[in-house]
């Protein structure tokens, strides 16, 4: 008996594996249904035993099947990314992704930098919001919010997520300055319904429920709620490192020292097969001395 299944067969698994459905596994397989089947069937031969627990709307992992998932996705990922290597030949191509209110408003305006210091190395960003999946897609390295653990990945803590509120010179000579936290309540707040202003108020010893006395402006992101808040049209509640320039240029004001935190951090992560490439460890070590992380 041979040592290994067919390959084909482990890359019908692994496509079952992580849709959990044999339909979308096809048709990201460009494969038929029943073709699919029949290599789960012949892998699950393989394997003496179910790879699979079929469900009325799709299939679960037995326990047979998930001691071996985890070494097969591994082992297709390495595939991808040393093919990929060759393939695009693309050491002199950085494939950034990352969400858009850090792309915007801390990385995008740094790339110069990066480019001035690696001159040789070009750039792809891409901002989107959803969690990239290293073993499909040509992402090198990815910017998460998150608690800095992710199965596969290395992760280097750039910057906590911590937020203070702040206001522009012209609206607090409009409305006042407020002397105590609980003032901030009177006043016009940028995204009133964002989760964080409970979180402040409550850094600031002011617990819930609260009451906003005025209509506020909502948005949806920091650099909406920053360009907002400069324009002297409330108070916002911002990372400051995301409006570092504001605050330099004195377009923003910080209104008091207490910061929270919404217990997540930045990170740049990337396939931990990936750490000795060369582009990677270059904007690995670029990207912590801008965070000051070393």
């Amino acid at each position: 008996m041979a040592d290994l299944p067919p390959l084909n067969a482990l890359r019908v698994f692994d496509a079952v594996a992580r849709h959990g459905n044999l339909t979308r596994a096809a048709a990201e397989l460009n494969m038929t249904q029943s073709a699919v089947s029949y290599q789960v069937k012949l892998l699950e031969g393989f394997a003496g035993g179910p790879l699979f627990q079929r469900l009325a709307r799709g299939v679960v992992l037995t326990e047979r099947g998930r001691m071996v998932a985890p070494t097969v996705q591994k082992s297709f990922a390495d595939l991808r990314a040393a093919f990929g290597q060759l393939r695009h030949g693309d050491e002199q191509l950085l494939v950034i992704s990352t969400m858009h209110t850090i792309a915007s408003s801390w990385l995008a305006p740094r790339l110069g930098k990066l480019q001035l210091a690696h001159p040789g190395l070009a750039v792809r960003l891409d901002v989107t919001s959803d969690l990239v999946d290293f073993t499909q897609s040509s992402t090198d390295v990815a910017i998460r919010s998150g608690k800095g653990h992710w199965p596969g990945l290395a992760s280097h803590l750039l910057m906590d997520q911590t937020f203070t509120p702040v206001a522009s010179p012209a609206y607090l000579a409009r409305e006042g300055r407020p002397a105590t936290p609980r003032d901030v309540l009177d006043h016009v707040l940028v995204a009133p319904s964002d989760d964080w202003w409970p979180l402040w108020f409550e850094a600031a010893g002011i617990p819930g429920p609260l009451t906003i006395r005025r209509p506020g402006i909502d948005v949806e992101t920091q650099q909406m709620t920053a360009r907002v808040a400069a324009a002297g049209n409330g108070i916002a509640l911002l990372t400051p490192g995301f409006a570092q320039d504001e605050l330099d240029a004195g377009l923003l004001v910080r209104l008091f020292d207490i910061e929270a935190s919404a217990q997540s951090s930045y990170f740049l992560v990337y396939p931990e097969t990936s750490a000795k490439r060369r582009k990677i460890a270059l904007f690995r070590d670029w990207i912590l001395a801008e965070a000051g992380r070393r």
